[in-house]
């Protein structure tokens, strides 16, 4: 899967035992008012080397920490491709999950090694703690989508004193209630259209739940084929691998660390990290504001699972956005929303950065 264009700076960082820093306080990366940051290189987290990418105009700038979707498929080849219109509001920062992409090449695990949600939490809540110090803030914005919105909500969940507000987007909410209506769904729309091959393979697979790892991948395949024949299609040229990722080995490192992570995620028996994602279980209470974006057209976390958990979750301030020919997939519709949502979360971290 070809995926942006992005420019790394090679720069090594390096993290240990840091903590919360105010906005009062010299930070490492912003010394200067109006300091642009383009900083990539490795960073110690959760005792491994992992894949870091900051990018914004002004060091001064609220901070967005972007929790990328697959599991496996890191943003960062492709971000400056989408997100580079953020950079003047914002300092996105964003790393390759444990796993994936160049965390991937650079830490080789063994096929039977585990890739735990806890883990993955925790990385993700460190992560955090790197930027807030780095950057001098007291809090950040977190976003994430699909798998990175069930990740993000974890993070969330986990540290709530390190967040402004959660912005998710095709929000996995419970993988055995998203999957069961995605098939039904699917396959509804597949007998509408007499589409006798993807019937065929539908049925063959049966109803959810499965055993067969392939099987998530086989519904997927025919569910991104009807969403995208209602949906908005991305433009042309973001998902292609930018400078610095344009190489044969890092092509083969994003293609295993998809692989290994998918497979750690559906599991060999349907006992991998998804089957076992259940939000409810984290409680209701979020203690930022909440803004969740869902494509209409979402055949993957359909709308009437993740706005179920949204009208049954508290915040501060909570708000639910539909997305008209959007599915799961990334389109210029659903980044325009995202920014959206992001302006309005803005404010509030602005002020709080400041106290």
């Amino acid at each position: 899967m070809k995926i942006g264009g992005l420019i790394a700076a090679g720069l090594m960082l390096c993290i240990g035992g840091v903590k919360q820093a105010g906005a009062s306080d010299l930070s490492p990366a912003c010394q200067t008012a109006g300091q642009a940051i383009h900083e990539a290189g490795f960073v110690s987290i959760g005792g491994i080397e992992q894949w870091v990418v900051v990018d914004g105009a002004d060091c001064r700038n609220p901070v967005v920490v972007i929790v990328h979707g697959g599991p496996g498929n890191p943003n960062t080849p492709f971000a400056r491709n989408i997100f580079v219109d953020w950079e003047n509001d914002f300092t996105i920062v964003q790393w390759d999950q444990r796993g994936s992409g160049k965390t991937y090449g650079a830490n080789r695990p063994a096929e039977d090694e585990p890739l735990t949600l806890q883990a993955l939490t925790a990385d993700g809540v460190e992560v955090t703690r790197y930027a807030i110090q780095r950057f001098g803030k007291r809090k950040v914005i977190l976003m994430g989508g699909s798998w990175g919105s069930a990740l993000a909500t974890h993070m969330a969940m986990a540290a709530p004193d390190l967040f402004h507000a959660y912005v998710g987007t095709g929000q996995l909410v419970n993988y055995q209630d998203d999957l069961k209506v995605s098939y039904t769904r699917t396959l509804a729309l597949a007998t509408a259209a007499s589409d006798s091959e993807a019937i065929a393979r539908l049925e063959a697979l049966g109803a959810p739940p499965w055993t067969n790892p392939r099987a998530f991948g086989v519904l997927r395949r025919i569910s991104r084929r009807y969403e995208a024949l209602v949906s908005e299609p991305p433009p042309a040229g973001w998902f292609t691998f930018g400078p610095g990722y344009d190489t044969p080995a890092y092509e083969a490192d994003y293609t295993a660390g998809e692989d290994y992570s998918f497979f750690a995620f559906v599991g060999p028996a349907n006992n991998g990290m998804g089957p076992g994602i259940d939000l409810r279980a984290l409680g209701l209470d979020f203690a930022m504001p909440v803004y969740m974006l869902q494509g209409e057209e979402d055949l993957v976390t359909p709308t009437q699972v993740s706005r179920a958990y949204f009208d049954e979750l508290s915040a501060p301030q909570k708000t639910f956005v539909s997305l008209a020919r959007t599915g799961h997939d990334p389109n210029r519709i659903m980044i325009d929303a995202q920014y959206k949502a992001l302006i309005r979360a803005r404010a509030d971290a602005v002020t709080t950065d400041i106290r």
